[in-house]
């Protein structure tokens, strides 16, 4: 399931968020007042599964951009493929060199498992931030 934007979602499972819960910083707070404490507050928190909400932002990996390295290689990889049979031994040689050199980066790449991740206001005033789309379902 794609997640848009201004989407109503339901929490598809039982979360418990475990680790330091800790006070978030007002905007709208005096900023040369600093909070006397900033350690953690609570423990844990736990979130049903039903609980509605609206998606705030997505973050979608696949609109980042390619690395340099990346981009050079699919253009090289292009030229060898496309023209490499027109050029001359040396020439060709050192393409094919260069397409090796970058291989690695061009390997890690397409081993990456994109993760779309989201930003949810629940109806309560929760929000969790970059969680994974699976967890929610549509209302």
């Amino acid at each position: 399931m794609t997640l848009e934007q201004g989407q109503r979602v339901k929490l598809a499972a039982d979360l418990r968020l475990a680790g330091s819960v800790v006070l978030a910083e007002d905007p709208a707070a005096d900023t040369e007042d600093p909070p006397a404490d900033t350690g953690a507050v609570a423990g844990s928190l736990s979130l049903a599964s039903g609980i509605e909400g609206t998606v705030e932002r997505v973050n979608d990996p696949e609109q980042e951009e390619q690395s340099r390295e990346v981009l050079e290689y699919v253009r090289l990889k292009s030229l060898l493929d496309d023209f490499g049979h027109q050029m001359p031994t040396g020439t060709r040689k050192q393409l094919e060199e260069q397409v090796r050199s970058l291989e690695p980066e061009w390997i890690a790449y397409q081993e990456q498992t994109p993760r779309v991740t989201v930003r949810v206001r629940f109806d309560n005033g929760f929000v969790l931030d970059d969680a994974h789309e699976g967890v929610f379902a549509s209302v």
